[in-house]
């Protein structure tokens, strides 16, 4: 089982800086459709979606804001890390196949919390930001390292 190790506040440095890719599937859409039961047409259907100004079918909003989630609990700050707010502006659609970079910058520090505020750039594949905001969370004080469990086996049917 592969394994990850947090930084911890003491490490996590102003204008410290990583990355964390994921490309946007049909399935990844239509299952966050499944849990946060938002069933939009523009999401879900190829056809309804191409009559749209997006031309074609897009993932949800916060699907993408999800993959900053991932970020910030995989990369940086990573396991242990209360994630306490975020603010999103969202600039251009994530559509089906899109491969999107969340980049995530150490912006302040705020040591008698231990908090931290995280600038966030979603770019996709042609380097085009297609989300950005801050993240404010509440930073671990020790370095772990733990096992990264397996993720479950999920069919749409």
């Amino acid at each position: 089982m592969a394994t990850i190790t947090n930084i911890p506040f003491s490490k996590l440095d102003l204008g410290l800086s990583t990355e964390y890719s994921k490309t946007v599937t049909e399935q990844d859409i239509q299952l966050f459709a499944v849990l946060s039961g938002d069933a939009n047409p523009v999401h879900l259907d190829a056809e309804y979606a191409a009559t749209t100004p997006f031309g074609e079918q897009i993932a949800h909003g916060m699907l993408t804001g999800a993959v900053i989630s991932a970020a910030i609990a995989m990369q940086m700050p990573g396991p242990g890390t209360i994630y306490l707010g975020q603010s999103l502006v969202f600039k251009r659609p994530v559509k089906i196949g899109d491969t999107v970079t969340v980049t995530l910058t150490v912006a302040d520090k705020h040591p008698s919390k231990p908090r931290a505020t995280l600038d966030c750039v979603v770019t996709n594949q042609e380097g085009v930001t297609v989300v950005e905001g801050q993240a404010n969370v509440l930073v671990p004080t020790e370095e772990q390292t733990l096992s990264i469990p397996d993720l479950p086996k999920v069919a749409l049917g």
